[in-house]
């Protein structure tokens, strides 16, 4: 880490805010982002799931079918697509500050709105417009934590900070258990409005910019001094700093080309099969499970256990993986898939022993839940600072192509085929992720071990 004087006078100083990032040791400071950027993933994730249990209750007062709930609850998923691509590039445009504050407030307004429809149509558009609030803020809490972090903990602290989605994704069921009866449905969306909105002003107040962006933009650099001061308070900073980042300059326009260009094209495509292959398995998996169990005459109590158990697993292996990501890249997460491929397959022949079944469903979700927390953190160490939150929501949007397959598949299998062999066609798409993953961790290495980055150098006057 370089150390430098408290004198005004004398020769210029450079000071490599990328270098400086990436090798400095963990403080309160990185914490605080990801205590931050943890509770807004968790109004993200409360969100998420909120109209899910709402939906019985409007089936009742609008006197509508529950088929018809079925696309108000696909809306948000379709937002989320959009979201990621619009608020992936406001990011890289505006700033990851800008556009998560923007996507908060996107999400409150419309949520709060969800309180008080009068119809089914207008509840759908309104989830459509707070999906594009959801899909916006995913990328970019990711890149403005990768870009806090120090290289060795990267993909750890990412990951612990976005498993305040799946803690996000609990809250409604409480919720729906304690309040809505006294309250009514409206209740949930009020919280899942006011959440969002809280955490714009909180982001608002505590959280900087990412000096690696401020200086790649080469604007408000007197903002970056303040939180390199304020990230390292020994460090004497002053007018004859050079700032300089040692990563890539976006040429020109922001654009998705960008994310084919100096190497990265097959890597590219590879993380985008990726993202499809786990998120249509995972979706499967999460939609389904419940029924299909209840068909096969597990009481329905003990198939929600085992749908907790598949969430519950999840999140500990993404917090299991991420050491191992930051210290082996890919190669873990093609480790996952191999294990998810046997256990996830098989769910259905476990079936007639529940003891076991639970533990399959558990390591099932281990392994799914585990590849997308990997995967998200992936997609924010393989991208440079000038377009990683374009990188990281084109992956979100492209990986909505698996979250809307999974399910529609799922549902064309129910009843047509056994227990034993509704789960045992996502070996296809699991052993499409082993393969992809293998080559992806052959190419991350070589990748990031094989190509010299442009510093961008900025003169603070």
């Amino acid at each position: 880490m370089p150390e430098l004087g408290a004198a005004t006078s004398g020769p210029l100083r450079e000071l490599d805010v990328t270098r400086l990032i990436d090798e400095r040791r963990l403080s309160v400071f990185n914490w605080l982002v990801v205590f931050v950027c943890f509770f807004v993933a968790l109004a993200d994730g409360y969100d998420i799931i909120a109209a899910a249990f709402a939906s019985p209750l409007l089936v009742k007062q609008f006197g509508v079918s529950a088929a018809s709930m079925g696309p108000v609850l696909s809306a948000s998923l379709g937002g989320i697509f959009f979201g990621s691509l619009i608020f992936g590039w406001v990011g890289d445009r505006l700033g990851r500050r800008m556009a998560i504050m923007l996507s908060c407030l996107v999400i409150g307004v419309f949520t709060l709105a969800c309180a008080r429809v009068g119809s089914i149509n207008e509840l759908f558009w309104l989830r459509l417009f707070a999906g594009i609030g959801i899909g916006g803020m995913l990328p970019n809490i990711i890149a403005l934590n990768a870009e806090f972090s120090p290289k060795r903990m990267r993909a750890t602290l990412i990951i612990v900070m976005f498993t305040g989605v799946t803690f996000g994704g609990v809250l409604p069921g409480p919720v729906a258990s304690w309040l809505v009866p006294s309250y009514g449905w409206p209740v949930l969306f009020l919280i899942g409005g006011v959440l969002p909105l809280v955490m714009a002003l909180v982001v608002a107040l505590a959280l900087p910019e990412s000096p690696k962006f401020l200086v790649l933009k080469g604007r408000h650099l007197d903002r970056a001094l303040a939180t390199l001061r304020r990230m390292e308070p020994g460090m004497a900073l002053d007018q004859r700093t050079r700032l300089m980042a040692t990563e890539l300059r976006a040429p020109g326009m922001l654009h998705p080309g960008l994310l084919f260009r100096d190497g990265l094209g097959t890597i590219t495509v590879l993380l985008w099969l990726l993202f499809i292959c786990n998120q249509m398995v995972f979706y499967f998996v999460n939609s389904w499970l419940p029924t299909v169990l209840t068909e096969a005459d597990i009481p329905l109590s003990h198939a929600a256990w085992a749908t907790a158990l598949f969430q519950f697993g999840g999140t500990v292996g993404g917090l299991v993986l991420g050491r191992p990501f930051d210290r082996r890249g890919f190669l873990p997460v093609a480790m996952l898939f191999m294990l998810a491929l046997p256990v996830t397959a098989l769910i259905g022949y476990t079936a007639n022993d529940e003891t076991v079944l639970m533990a399959t469903v558990a390591l099932s979700g281990f392994a799914l839940l585990g590849l997308q927390f990997g995967l998200n953190a992936g997609s924010a160490l393989i991208y440079p600072t000038a377009y990683r939150a374009t990188g990281s929501g084109w992956a979100f949007a492209v990986g909505r192509l698996g979250s809307v397959a999974g399910p529609v598949i799922a549902g064309l299998l129910v009843g047509v085929v056994s227990i034993q062999h509704f789960f045992l066609v996502l070996a296809l798409p699991l052993g499409i992720g082993v393969i992809a993953s293998l080559a992806l961790a052959q190419r991350y290495v070589q990748r990031f071990h094989g190509t010299s980055l442009r510093a961008a150098e900025v003169h603070i006057d």
